[in-house]
């Protein structure tokens, strides 16, 4: 069993080669757009999962999702034996490809957050002329409140009976 930082340098190592060899060594087209973001290799070193993101040609054009899976399924025997070379360990990990979803996940996020900013002004701008409904000070004023000065004495310690 590798110890976890063993696990990170050589998922790190990966990372790198496979970006560079999509980059620069593999000659699919539909590779153009992939970007490796992260890798994980397992505590045994025999299994590393890539992920990866795809970005299309502007950013008003859909990436090629499932030409890109189809590609990294294609060159996955080339992108091992090119980890092979460059890590040096025993056993070659095998890899394996998923597509990332945080870049989708944060898009959201962010349609979600100006979606809520814009009801703020709106709600800010319903709120400038409003003028609350009741008196303007709706809390009693103590000191014309006979009870309430009864509760000002007991709140004060002026009590006698626990000075016995």
């Amino acid at each position: 069993m590798a110890d976890p930082a063993r696990a990170r340098r050589l998922a790190k190592r990966i990372s790198t080669i496979v970006a560079s060899a999509i980059e620069y060594e593999i000659k699919d087209p539909r590779l153009a757009g992939v970007t490796i973001t992260d890798a994980k290799v397992t505590a045994d070193l025999h299994d590393a999962t890539l992920y990866y993101t795809v970005l299309g040609p502007t950013l008003e054009d859909e990436p090629d999702y499932a030409g890109a899976a189809a590609a990294l399924e294609s060159a996955t025997g080339v992108l091992r034996s090119k980890v092979g070379a460059g890590t040096g360990v025993r056993f070659t990990p095998t890899l394996a490809f998923v597509r990332d979803t945080v870049p989708d996940a944060a898009n959201r996020m962010e349609e979600l957050l100006s979606k809520v900013r814009a009801a703020d002004a709106d709600l800010a701008r319903v709120r400038e002329g409003a003028v609350p409904a009741g008196d303007a000070d709706p809390y009693r004023v103590s000191g014309g409140d006979a009870r309430g000065d009864e509760l000002d004495a007991e709140d004060t310690g002026d009590d006698d009976r626990y000075d016995r």
